[in-house]
């Protein structure tokens, strides 16, 4: 193996196996030499369709080979602690789905078992490699819109729409599930990345589909995560921010953001249903001017574009990862981030039941 080339283990097999595995594979200095499964048998199989050369079933094993230098990890979000946890404590580094954890203080045990073990630690929030989101950025860093006075952000899938899809872990507060982790752990990372922290929120969640079938069981199960929450944020910079999130409706529009300032308007936003990376457009209008699409630059676009554009964005974190792995440099986003986007889904969590604002700390007092 080039000496470049960084032995990665695959843990999680559902979205591990649809992106991490051909992410890794198709990364020019990235080599999958494990894959995880908790049945050993499905991880022997998977390993050889694969031509992956180690199966294993236990985390311990996992981190005990010595061809491994590094872990990602694609699970549920109740496993991700304690997983996350055995692979910083064997000094390996991190790649870490979101959500990071089950609470901030998870998340913050494994940022401090990061620095403490001197890894490379990353989160794959990947909305901040897409081209149309970098262009998106750079837009607003440049002052397009000027003084900012409103963003709305929607972000509307049928997911679980379909009220026949079975119970799961997705259906289940207490394991991770909803849409605010799945949807809403990225959002917050895009807000902290684009306009930075936030000062207070005011979040509201429902469930329209109350039961599904177990189909471990043959019966009816409560559920008792969400699939819809509307969320109120106001930035530090006072600037009010309104969220709205679903998993269970049919919309035309899927993701979509609007800045709008007392100089211009910003629009980010995908009708892409089967995709939600590829498809992203931009659209800008100065103050009394129409709206109208502005071309993302070819420097910005996908060098490769994969069937799922998970993929292709993901091979763009791993890039920084990668710089984290050779050179110990700080990298974004990094556990750091998964952190602050945790605080915020708590923050949210507490205030739906209290039905209250809830002041947010800062993530620098935080730590």
């Amino acid at each position: 193996m080039n000496q470049n080339v960084i032995g990665v283990a695959v843990v999680g097999t559902g979205f591990g196996q649809k992106v991490h595995i051909p992410a890794f594979q198709s990364h020019p200095l990235t080599q999958v030499v494990a894959v995880y499964n908790r049945d050993l048998e499905k991880a022997k199989v998977i390993a050889k369709s694969h031509d992956i050369p180690h199966a294993c079933n236990t985390i311990a094993d996992i981190v005990a080979l010595p061809e491994v230098e590094a872990v990602s990890i694609s699970t549920p979000p109740f496993l991700h602690y304690e997983m996350a946890k055995a692979v910083l404590q064997s000094g390996k580094h991190l790649l870490l789905e979101k959500p990071t954890a089950l609470n901030v203080t998870e998340a913050k045990e494994l940022y401090r078992l990061a620095k403490q073990a001197g890894v490379s630690a990353a989160l794959d929030f990947e909305f901040r490699f897409v081209p149309g989101w970098q262009f998106f950025a750079e837009l607003l860093s440049d002052d397009y819109v000027g003084s900012k006075r409103l963003i709305r952000i929607d972000w509307l899938g049928s997911s679980r729409a379909d009220a026949l899809r079975p119970w799961n872990w997705y259906s289940r507060q207490d394991q991770g599930g909803g849409a605010l982790g799945s949807l809403g752990s990225h959002i917050f990372d895009y807000i902290y990345w684009l306009f930075g922290p936030v000062r207070r929120l005011s979040a509201h969640f429902s469930t329209a589909i109350p039961q599904r079938l177990d189909p471990a069981t043959d019966k009816l199960r409560p559920v008792d995560s969400d699939d819809t929450c509307l969320v109120m944020l106001e930035l530090a910079d006072g600037t009010p921010c309104q969220v709205s999130i679903s998993a269970v409706i049919h919309a035309p529009r899927t993701h979509w953001m609007e800045v709008y300032g007392d100089r211009g308007t910003l629009i980010l936003g995908s009708e892409n249903q089967k995709d939600y990376i590829y498809g992203f457009h931009v659209w800008g209008s100065k103050t009394g001017k129409p709206l109208t699409q502005i071309e993302i630059p070819n420097r910005l676009i996908f060098p490769r574009n994969y069937g799922d554009g998970r993929i292709s964005a993901l091979v763009r974190v791993v890039d920084s990862w990668l710089v984290g792995i050779h050179k110990g440099e700080a990298i974004l986003p990094s556990l750091r981030e998964g952190v602050y986007s945790q605080l915020l889904m708590d923050c949210c969590h507490r205030s739906n039941v209290t039905s209250k604002w809830v002041d947010v700390p800062a993530l620098e007092g935080f730590l």
